[in-house]
């Protein structure tokens, strides 16, 4: 049995461990059960949130829309965000900053830069001389850079999610659009870094709706390719993207489906955005047309004024989509002047007829990408809001010579579900259904470097080397390993974008430094140094472009080979420890094993002849060395980084920022909770003055206490109006903790006169019902009995105490006067009904339970008829033989038990009662026991 134990111990050690790991990763993930997508657009932004009951939700926001405006106000004192943000954009609009996010990773000199100023003159763009970008100057006080701002919308967002969720969420998957090159992207991440939020991925905005298309019509995909091309256009830009889906086999999951990014072409300007601010030109021209010769000033001029004719453009960009015309009207436009004008859709076409020239662009580019036709496509599916506008889908409609556009899909919400379906399958703590992404690199990167060659004798020169990295429209994540093999000493090298000659010239300059970064390598000579009689197999740099496409360099590293050889000592040695091994574990050394062993070190030589295997090796062979083996070695080599498009934020700067929102949103916290304090304080003060003249208060309070109550409120109303808003949060508890403990005894007597009626009714409705029920237990004759006499007598005293106590409390309330403090108490009934009900309670407990006695037996009976509450096993112990068949014939036994030698076959059956037949001695085994009628 010791040695059962011992084998059994791993076992139950491993079973722990196995627990003490899962119930790690349990409350690993605990903290991370929900996770969110935030699809981050030009003008607003859709959160979506997976958690364990909530699969695949959009977060509805305060105001209960699915969708928040991407709108920041930032005051010397408070912040608002989304809806509350956008109504301050007419009061204030130089502290309201919208559509920022053009502004990440562009350079002071970007013309997007100079594109914003022109658009939103009322922003005040300063200049950070170390990095050469822009931030927003709202006060002298106050600066705030693109990525902080971002930042901002990020908590935001993440805040809206987690009062959805009801639970703490950090790990989002954030929409970019696909266009974004690696200082946009880098922006963004720092961003998210700001907010406190663990990126899973950024996920291309197109990918993440051809994932949302594909997860939803999975059935649909097979093994045959299917193209399809999604036009989104947004509010700020315009992404075309051709998509095929089929079902492909992985090592993980068999036959899956899988979406690939085969082309993609974009227009960074062409938007929403840009028709809106068309039409509010229009209007301005209108409004200054119509004051023309009154003195006015230029409408233009005005910030507010340009910020109402920007929300009523919105507005009109929407109505004219469904009508020929409308009249746009703002009441109080400038100096308390309404405007209205009639504007009709052909002059809005008129307007933007330059912009929908451009509409067919990106179809053109995502075709040229893929290197495909308009045949090969199969559906042509609308995305975004401005696709919206009929004269989009008449123009597009007309370039891809399709019978109809698709608009089965959801233009506003697929991105942001694509996404939450990521972040679940990126996430630990969800299982999804596999559906492979293949996304492709828009931007090529490629690696160049510089080293002399020997073209003729004597004669050196440089040569400039360039090999691709990461080719156009090829899949990611992956990773590269580029090996620069001539190189002896330290040396430089560049990583840089690769052609660009599918962006035309405007484009170009948006996008900045073609140049990403310069590698300086330190250490490459000292490694030769140290290897001097190794062989250099180059010098290995190793590459990622991750998920989120963000390429970095992972290490570099000098790697040497040379031929090693075993010494026969070393075999020797070795085959002597395998058979000391050996004959440890298997008692004993044999010619077999140690042959076995032998073998196992020593590998036999192909020359050798058939059937010399069975052979013991000879003396001379065993001491035959091994073939010579490779032995690689590999040293790291020193990497400085240079970053030549946009430098990250430092590391000390990006803290600073980040303690900066904190504070901001501490702050936010704070006022929020004053905010509270202060209207539970006000509405207490009403409430209770509302109070002292309804009559079931008047009641219960004397003439003296009322007036002293209200003078109190008055006082305190006083105060919270004249000293109020200067007043802390804890002034304004302690203010209303002080109003309460004032208040107390008048609604206590109120609430326990509103309880009395039920409590009281309910504890005789008790009584009644215990009472009866003490009566029937005592009417069970005596044989059949279940309760004692100390339990009845014990139910019996309860219930008088409870009768006792419930008259001499009523009679005591009637004396006192209902000014004061009442002796009857809901809490004391309810511990009344809670003793008399336990009692109660047990006795049916017993009753429920207990097995009713046996009948006594009859004696002159010939055949005594089961109890009616007899089991079916002990019916079945008796029986009757079949006709035909001798009353002492066997019956079929069941399997015998494992049982000692002493026990008998057959228990003796034990009747209870008066008149019970004496015990019947045990059979011997093997013997048959004749059964009589009167023991059936």
């Amino acid at each position: 049995m010791a040695a059962t134990v011992r084998r059994q111990r791993p076992r139950r050690l491993a079973c722990w461990a196995l627990m003490a790991v899962l119930l790690a990763d349990l409350l690993a993930l605990s903290d991370t059960l929900a996770v969110m997508s935030v699809d981050l657009g030009s003008e607003s932004m859709k959160v979506a949130i997976v958690k364990p009951g909530v699969p695949m939700e959009i977060v509805l926001n305060k105001e209960s829309r699915r969708k928040t405006p991407v709108t920041v106000t930032l005051k010397e004192n408070e912040r608002f965000f989304g809806d509350s943000a956008a109504s301050m954009a007419i009061k204030n609009p130089k502290a309201t900053l919208r559509y920022f996010q053009h502004l990440l990773g562009k350079q002071e000199g970007n013309p997007h830069v100079a594109l914003y100023r022109a658009r939103f003159p009322e922003h005040e763009l300063g200049f950070d001389p170390q990095r050469q970008t822009v931030h927003f100057q709202i006060s002298p006080q106050l600066q705030f850079s693109p990525e902080e701002v971002l930042g901002m919308v990020l908590n935001y967002s993440r805040s809206l999610a987690e009062d959805f969720a009801e639970q703490p969420i950090k790990d989002a998957v954030i929409t970019v659009p696909a266009f974004f090159n690696q200082a946009e992207r880098r922006a963004v991440l720092q961003a998210a870094r700001m907010a406190g939020l663990k990126v899973l991925q950024l996920i291309n905005d197109n990918t993440a709706t051809a994932l949302s298309y594909g997860v939803f019509r999975r059935k649909d995909i097979n093994t045959t390719a299917q193209n399809v091309m999604f036009y989104d256009m947004g509010s700020g830009s315009t992404v075309c993207t051709i998509v095929t889906y089929q079902t492909v086999k992985t090592k993980e999951a068999g036959m899956q489906p899988q979406l690939q990014i085969r082309g993609v072409g974009f227009d960074r300007t062409l938007g929403g955005l840009e028709m809106e601010l068309r039409l509010r030109e229009h209007l301005a021209r209108l409004f200054n047309r119509q004051r023309k010769g009154q003195g006015a000033k230029d409408v233009r001029e005005n910030p507010r004024a340009m910020a109402k004719l920007l929300r009523e453009a919105n507005r009109l960009k929407t109505v004219l989509s469904a009508n020929a015309d409308h009249m746009a009207q703002i009441e109080g436009l400038m100096d308390d002047v309404d405007f209205k004008a009639k504007v009709t859709r052909a002059e809005f076409e008129e307007l933007c007829a330059d912009l929908f020239e451009r509409v067919p662009g990106p179809v053109q580019q995502a075709l040229q990408s893929a290197e495909m036709n308009l045949d090969e496509v199969e559906q042509v599916i609308l995305v975004g809001g401005a696709t919206r506008v009929p004269k989009v889908q008449e123009v597009l409609l007309k370039a891809v010579g399709k019978e109809e556009l698709g608009k089965n899909i959801n233009a506003d919400e697929a991105a942001a579900m694509g996404a939450v379906y990521q972040a679940a399958a990126l996430s630990k703590a969800f299982k999804v259904k596999p559906f492979v992404v293949r996304d492709a690199v828009i931007y090529p990167i490629l690696v160049e470097f510089t080293r002399e060659v020997e073209e003729e004798p004597g004669v050196r020169s440089l040569k400039h080397n360039k090999r691709v990295l990461f080719s156009r429209m090829g899949p990611y994540p992956q990773r590269k390993v580029i090996t620069f093999n001539r190189y002896n000493h330290d040396f430089n090298f560049h990583i840089n974008y690769g052609d660009l000659g599918f962006l035309g010239p405007e484009d170009l300059r948006v996008f900045g430094s073609q140049n990403l970064t310069t590698v300086k390598l330190k250490g490459v000579g000292e490694s030769f140094k140290k290897y001097p009689d190794y062989e250099s197999k180059g010098i290995k740099a190793h590459f990622n472009l991750d998920e989120s496409g963000v390429l970095s360099l992972i290490r570099v590293e000098s790697v040497f080979e040379t031929l090693v050889e075993d010494s026969p000592e070393e075999e020797s040695t070795l085959t002597k420890l395998g058979n000391t091994i050996s004959s440890l574990f298997g008692g004993g050394t044999t010619p077999d094993t140690k042959e076995n062993g032998t073998d196992t070190v020593q590998k036999p030589s192909e020359k050798k002849e058939a059937g010399s295997e069975a052979a013991p090796p000879a003396p001379e062979e065993e001491k035959k060395q091994k073939p010579a083996r490779k032995q690689r070695m590999v040293e790291e080599i020193g990497v400085e980084l240079v970053v030549l498009d946009l430098p990250d934020l430092p590391e000390d700067e990006l803290a600073h920022s980040v303690q900066k929102l904190q504070d901001l949103t501490s702050r936010d916290l704070e006022k929020q909770e004053r905010e509270k304090a202060a209207n539970s304080l006000e509405a207490f003060i009403f409430e209770t003055q509302d109070k002292l003249y309804q009559p079931e208060y008047q009641e219960v309070s004397t003439e003296e206490q009322r007036e002293e109550i209200s003078g109190k409120l008055g006082a305190a109303s006083a105060w919270l109006e004249d000293e109020g808003f200067g007043a802390t949060t804890v002034m304004l508890k302690e203010k209303l903790t002080e109003l309460r403990k004032l208040c107390h005894g008048l609604f206590f007597r109120v609430e326990e006169r509103k309880k009395w009626p039920e409590r009281l009714a309910a504890l005789d409705n008790l009584l009644n019902h215990s009472s009866m029920f003490l009566k029937g237990a005592r009417l069970i004759p005596e044989m059949e009995q279940i309760f004692t006499e100390v339990e009845m007598t014990t139910l019996e005293k309860v219930i008088n105490e409870t009768w006792a106590w419930k008259n001499a409390t009523m009679a005591e309330q009637a004396k006192l006067p209902a000014t004061e403090k009442p002796v009857l108490l809901s809490k004391d009934i309810e511990a009344k009904m809670m003793a008399l009900d336990r009692e109660v309670q047990y006795l049916l407990n017993k009753a429920k339970f207990t097995k009713p006695r046996p009948r006594p037996k009859d004696k002159n009976a010939t055949r005594a008829e089961p109890p009616l509450n007899a089991s079916a096993s002990d019916q079945a112990e008796k029986v009757i033989p079949p006709p035909g068949q001798t009353e002492d014939a066997k019956p079929i036994s069941e399997p015998e038990k494992e049982t000692g030698s002493e026990q008998a076959d057959t228990e003796p059956l034990e009747l209870e009662g008066p008149g019970a037949e004496p015990e019947q001695k045990e059979q011997p085994t093997g013997q048959k026991r004749t059964l009589k009628n009167d023991e059936l």
